[in-house]
């Protein structure tokens, strides 16, 4: 078994998406850095990267909507690593970014927004639960949304829900944090979620305006992923406070 801290991050494969900026943000605090995603090429390409400027940092192949990809991985880190102190929860899915009705939804983009965000999650937990347990102190973060914030309204919102799968995902990947925390009260893991807020995620697509660094957002991640003990659990943060 290993002594040196060791994170799982998911949704870890784009050059300048939020979750290979996690990882970086862990390796660079001491943490073997193991970056998760779909496609295994990518995401060790964005490992070697990291292995380059110094940083430890792996990569696995992990698709949510696959459970077999799941087990595989939770039994890799199992064998080469023997625990797990920080299992981070990044990976997404908006397929319905364009629609504004519940009742219009594709309820096929629905369900894979759910299996990205909420199934998956939930099976990685379950099968990493062993490794999170044998860490002295593990945590457990969900990146979540201002778009959750839109369920929360109910029937305070003034217009239809926009992104209506994506959204409810989050909502539900939200209440998913909530009650895990509660079961796992007594272990000493904490359980949060972390809306990024708005960062700018796709600079070569020109979006470097369309909010701040993505860096900036990694580091309240990251914050949730190295709370000391007796932190807070259960919680919804944002910039390290309540959202």
């Amino acid at each position: 078994m290993t002594t040196s801290k060791i994170a799982l991050v998911t949704g870890a494969s784009r050059p300048h998406g939020l979750g290979v900026a996690v990882a970086r943000e862990l390796a660079t605090n001491g943490f073997h850095a193991v970056l998760a995603g779909r496609d295994l090429g990518r995401t060790r390409q964005r490992a070697e990267e990291l292995s380059a400027d110094g940083l430890a940092a792996t990569a696995v192949r992990v698709d949510l909507s696959e459970p077999a990809t799941i087990a595989a991985a939770a039994a890799w880190l199992g064998d080469e690593f023997g625990r797990l102190d920080a299992l981070v929860h990044n990976a997404s899915l908006m397929p319905d970014w364009d629609t504004f009705s519940l009742l219009g939804a594709d309820l096929d983009g629905v369900r894979a927004a759910f299996e990205v965000c909420v199934f998956g999650p939930w099976a990685l937990t379950q099968a990493c639960l062993p490794l999170l347990k044998a860490a002295p102190a593990a945590r457990v973060v969900t990146v979540s949304s201002g778009a959750a914030v839109q369920v929360r309204a109910g029937a305070g919102l003034p217009r239809p829900v926009g992104a209506p799968g994506y959204s409810m995902a989050k909502f539900t990947a939200d209440a998913l944090t909530a009650s895990l925390a509660v079961e796992l009260r007594d272990t000493g893991i904490l359980v949060n979620s972390v809306d990024p807020g708005q960062f700018a995620s796709h600079p070569e697509l020109g979006d470097e305006n369309d909010g701040r660094p993505t860096e900036e957002s990694a580091r309240w991640v990251a914050w949730a992923a190295t709370l000391p003990a007796g932190g807070p659990t259960g919680g919804l943060f944002e910039d390290g406070k309540p959202a």
